[in-house]
């Protein structure tokens, strides 16, 4: 699988762009976010999801982590493919996408060409729990009031990505303060979860 390309911006137009490196042209797909962002520069490094069916050999490019994993995401709801992901993300980063879905705004999706009520439904619903990790601190520090203690919000992050309930994690994270007091370290408040989840 080709994890991602670096050469010479060869061409760019808003939905794709030629990358040359090794004498080779790579033909990538990109949103039109991502042409925003690669502007005139000539040397560039994409971010690569490699899609490979019977009839065709696509790549997709991404300048970001959070694009791509957003990308793979939605890709991953029946019935919504990736022309769809990507006039999505070209709507809107990754970020502003998390908070969408997280405010469960069907609106935003219901504009876009291809998705209805339903497809926008089970976007919602499938993804809510699997996006928090790209706001980065922000969804812990509404699920937990924490007064700026950045080890209790990383370890809600790390938590959540290992696929436990919000809920779950910000009552773990209240009952290890209440016992160990609030200065334990983030491999501290993972471990003590851990007993508790």
């Amino acid at each position: 699988m080709i994890e991602y390309i670096t050469g010479k911006l060869v061409e760019k137009h808003p939905t794709h762009a030629i990358i040359e490196t090794g004498g080779l042209g790579y033909k990538v797909n990109i949103s039109v976010l991502c042409a925003e962002q690669l502007g005139n520069s000539e040397g560039v490094k994409l971010l690569i999801h490699e899609l490979i069916r019977e009839d065709a050999h696509e790549l997709y490019g991404f300048l970001k982590e959070e694009e791509r994993e957003m990308f793979r995401l939605l890709i991953s709801v029946s019935g919504i493919g990736v022309n769809t992901a990507r006039i999505i993300l070209s709507g809107m980063n990754a970020k502003q996408l998390a908070r969408v879905i997280l405010d469960e705004d069907v609106a935003v999706f219901k504009k876009v060409k291809g998705v209805g009520p339903k497809t926008a439904q089970r976007l919602i619903v499938e993804l809510k729990d699997k996006v928090v990790g790209l706001l980065g601190g922000d969804e812990s520090e509404a699920v937990i009031s924490v007064g700026g203690n950045t080890n209790q919000k990383d370890a809600f992050t790390a938590l959540l990505n290992l696929g436990f309930d919000k809920k779950a994690i910000a009552k773990a994270i209240d009952q290890i303060e209440k016992r160990q007091g609030a200065d334990c370290t983030v491999e501290e408040y993972i471990r003590y979860a851990l007993q508790i989840l």
